[in-house]
């Protein structure tokens, strides 16, 4: 069976590797932060010092980093996973990145001999940790078909949306309507509260209704203000709505509503919330208003 390493163990990766263990799979990870590691060492995963170590290693190489610059210095760095031989290995990048970046790698990594597929995730980590993601893959047909029984171990369902960057694009076309929702949502509940509708009454009722997105149910009980666990923050929904917002541009896509809501996650970003729920952008429309009385 193939070697495969795995980078990036922050919230979506410290659920996703321990999978590629439970399918059988000889594992290899790599982590900024070594510690972060502990848990699928335990499970029998090999840690190893370098994104160049585990290349070194691995027959197939998954990444799922923070940004656009995490990947690029993982990629690239001095001991990065393009600093040692990397001939007819195959790199699968699961990080929501810009398009311009997913294609500067692909060629970075195709001018090394190697084969690039880029295959971000719909789904936050309840999903991912018993491989129920939606995967949407970009890549060629023969490189698909090399991923995809990989990919098959995150998800519940992978699209192939065609060449090289097409998995990305598509990610930002899925998580678009759900940014512009929240802020709609935010805005529509700071209005009834200022009415003086009951929180739970109107998420209740709007719940029951044709305004309801399949994700609310679960995040309810997040805007209701019970402890729960942040599977998507306010600062990586504004990184993503920069990203929506640079490539609709350069479509010549007239974007309102985007920039509309860009605007909301940057003042609820500043004022503190950046690691919380992205769906507390509610809370914080919510309070501004009535502080503004």
């Amino acid at each position: 069976m193939i070697s495969i390493g795995f980078l990036g163990l922050g919230k979506m990766g410290s659920v996703m590797a321990p999978l590629l263990i439970e399918a059988g799979y000889d594992l290899s990870v790599w982590n900024r932060n070594a510690e972060k590691a502990n848990n699928l060492v335990s499970l029998g995963a090999k840690l190893v010092s370098s994104p160049a170590a585990l290349a070194s290693t691995a027959d197939v190489v998954v990444s799922m980093l923070a940004d656009d610059a995490a990947v690029i210095a993982v990629y690239e760095g001095p001991d990065g996973l393009l600093s040692v031989p990397v001939n007819g290995k195959l790199f699968i990048d699961m990080s929501t990145l810009r398009p311009p970046t997913v294609h500067y790698l692909a060629k970075q990594v195709q001018d090394s001999g190697a084969s690039f597929v880029d295959a971000p995730v719909s789904g936050t980590v309840a999903p991912a940790k018993i491989g129920k993601l939606l995967v949407l893959c970009g890549a060629s047909k023969e490189d698909f078909e090399r991923a995809q029984p990989i990919l098959d171990i995150f998800g519940r369902r992978i699209v192939h949306a065609g060449p090289v960057g097409q998995g990305t694009l598509l990610k930002l076309v899925v998580n678009l309507p759900l940014a512009v929702y929240w802020g709609s949502l935010a805005e529509a509940i700071a209005m009834g509260n200022e009415g003086g509708l009951d929180l739970n009454l109107m998420l209740d009722t709007i719940q029951d209704s044709s305004a309801a997105l399949a994700v609310l149910g679960l995040k309810i009980p997040t805007i209701l203000g019970e402890p729960s666990p942040v599977a998507f923050d306010v600062a990586s929904m504004k990184k993503d709505l920069l990203s929506m917002l640079d490539t609709g541009e350069n479509f010549g896509v007239p974007m309102p509503a985007t920039n509309g809501v860009l605007e909301t996650y940057s003042a609820t970003l500043d004022d503190g919330y950046g690691d919380a729920d992205a769906v507390e952008i509610i809370r914080y429309i919510t309070e501004k208003v009535t502080q503004s009385r």
